[in-house]
């Protein structure tokens, strides 16, 4: 036997629908049905009660019943008087009896002159609904107080419509109720055989179980893959958007439907993504990462329906050909200073094979004194010795290529307050847009370094090259902006926007000035003093 679920799964769903649409309908006719008999129950209830209070009410008030139940009823006529009341009012009894509760009227004559089961009810002086089951059955009853002429309570006037009569109406409402259920049923089946006639061609004929096969297939290819995606709509809304997507971009909450403006602030990135920027494998800079970026429309029988663009995290990998390049930057300033060695000992060399060798002893003096000057000089007044040899290097490899960077005398920085890392990157990044900007250009070619602590940590390197154009000092810092070649393996437009995001972070300042000539100065201010530390030197 085939399993039920598993067939009932494999259902077309214009069946589906019919079958679930007649049982909610079914189910909602019984319940209308149910609760319309109950309400008409309680309302036929209360109005037969209403009539029964108003026709005991005339009836205990009627002087023929006063007199006749004070005189005991001698003649019997409050049994006739009764009688009349039910059949002209149609109640189904009139039962009048004493304060004792001795009836002197019934609709079963061999009831009277017999005392209620039940005592009195009025002789409060109220009068009294409820339903009573009497002798005649369960019924909508009112009893009303009798009294004389002195306002004393002699008796009591019962009157009630039996239930019967209360089922006997609710069954010609019945009738309405059945028909009226049959027609939304009809209705129903009609509606929803049409609605899944329209859901098939909106699925394009695909079933419910093909539809989620999809759906989990697309959840699992969007949340599987490394690379971030975002997939937008005409109007820059996003409509899809994978998990990796939400870390690199910082997104929190439900992005679905909303705008790109929305969602992120400002800059090259929300221009990459909005496609007001565009290019293959565009490097966008962020506060934690380095991402490549890369826009695709997407069109549909040739109308386009947004784009979908993909975020790689190339925050480690950039990292480690940065690296790779400090390091060959390292070696490169080892073998300058080789070359440079090598031709001093030739020249040594040379002198010694002369016999001169007093000028070869002051030759190799000088070269000592020059070196021990420079690095030691460094090392005095720059206190992270990580700077210090990166400075020492580029000096070398600056010459190399026939540019002279010189640090100025009044340079220092001896308690350096920023990472020693974040320093490494300002001032090399620095150096070396100053180096290779002089580079290729007329003689004399030159870069100068100033480092100051006095107040906070201030870089500023100059050279004599043809500087950064006024137009643009303000897109100088962005990440992508370049005038360089690229290098292979390595993504230009970088270096400057890096350390501009070092300097803000640090709640510093980077400022660019136009040329001629370029000038670039850093400034970050020394962190608040804590109070301990304000405590520590008031001691």
């Amino acid at each position: 036997m085939k399993n039920p679920r598993k067939w009932w799964r494999a259902r077309p769903v214009a069946s589906q629908i019919l079958v679930w649409t007649l049982c909610i309908l079914l189910l909602t006719v019984a319940l209308g049905g149910f609760v319309t008999s109950q309400i008409t129950r309680q309302v036929l209830d209360d109005q037969y009660r209403l009539r029964a209070l108003g026709i005991a009410t005339t009836v205990a008030q009627m002087p023929e019943i006063v007199s006749d139940l004070e005189a005991k009823d001698p003649n019997h006529q409050i049994q006739a008087l009764a009688e009349q009341v039910r059949l002209h009012a149609q109640p189904d009894y009139v039962v009048v009896t004493d304060r004792n509760g001795v009836r002197y009227s019934h609709p079963n004559p061999s009831l009277i002159g017999k005392r209620l089961e039940e005592p009195v009810a009025v002789l409060d002086g109220q009068t009294h609904l409820g339903t009573d089951p009497g002798s005649l059955g369960n019924s909508a009853n009112a009893k009303a107080p009798i009294f004389d002429s002195h306002g004393n309570v002699i008796g009591e006037v019962s009157v009630g419509i039996l239930e019967a009569n209360v089922n006997t109406a609710i069954g010609r409402e019945a009738g309405l109720i059945v028909g009226y259920s049959a027609l939304v049923l009809l209705i129903g089946a009609v509606s929803s055989l049409l609605l899944g006639r329209a859901i098939k061609r909106a699925t394009f004929g695909l079933e419910p179980a093909e539809i989620a096969s999809l759906l989990q297939d697309r959840e699992a290819l969007l949340h599987g893959i490394k690379e971030a995606m975002i997939g937008l709509d005409d109007n820059d809304r996003v409509t899809v958007i994978n998990n990796e997507a939400r870390r690199l971009l910082q997104l929190e909450g439900n992005a679905l439907g909303q705008k790109i403006d929305e969602l992120l602030p400002g800059g090259r990135l929300r221009d990459i993504l909005t496609g007001s920027e565009t290019g293959p494998d565009q490097a966008v800079l962020t506060d934690d990462a380095l991402l490549v970026a890369n826009r695709m429309p997407v069109s549909v029988g040739g109308r386009s329906i947004g784009a979908v663009v993909t975020l790689r995290d190339r925050t480690e990998v950039e990292g480690l050909v940065r690296n790779l390049r400090s390091t060959e930057g390292l070696m490169e300033a080892l073998r300058a200073q080789e070359h440079e060695y090598a031709n001093r000992l030739h020249v040594v060399s040379g002198l010694l094979e002369l016999g001169d060798v007093d000028q070869a002893r002051n030759f190799i003096s000088g070269i000592a004194d020059t070196s021990r000057s420079l690095g030691e000089g460094l090392r005095g007044r720059v206190e992270p010795p990580e700077l210090a040899a990166l400075i020492l290097a580029k000096v070398t490899v600056a010459g190399e290529q026939d540019v002279e960077l010189t640090v100025t005398d009044d340079s220092q920085l001896r308690q350096p307050f920023l990472a020693t890392q974040d320093l490494v990157t300002i001032v090399g990044n620095l150096l070396d847009n100053a180096v290779d900007a002089v580079v290729g250009q007329p003689a004399p070619r030159e870069v100068t370094l100033q480092l100051d602590d006095s107040s906070g940590i201030f870089i500023s390197v100059t050279d004599n090259g043809p500087g950064v154009p006024a137009e643009a000092i303000d897109a100088v810092v962005r990440d992508g902006y370049t005038t360089k070649v690229p290098r292979p393996g390595m993504r230009r437009g970088i270096g400057l926007a890096l350390v501009a995001r070092i300097v803000h972070r640090a709640g510093g300042t980077i400022d660019v000035f136009a040329g001629p000539g370029g000038r670039f100065e850093v400034w970050v201010p020394a962190p608040a003093p804590t109070h301990q530390a304000e405590g520590a030197a008031a001691l």
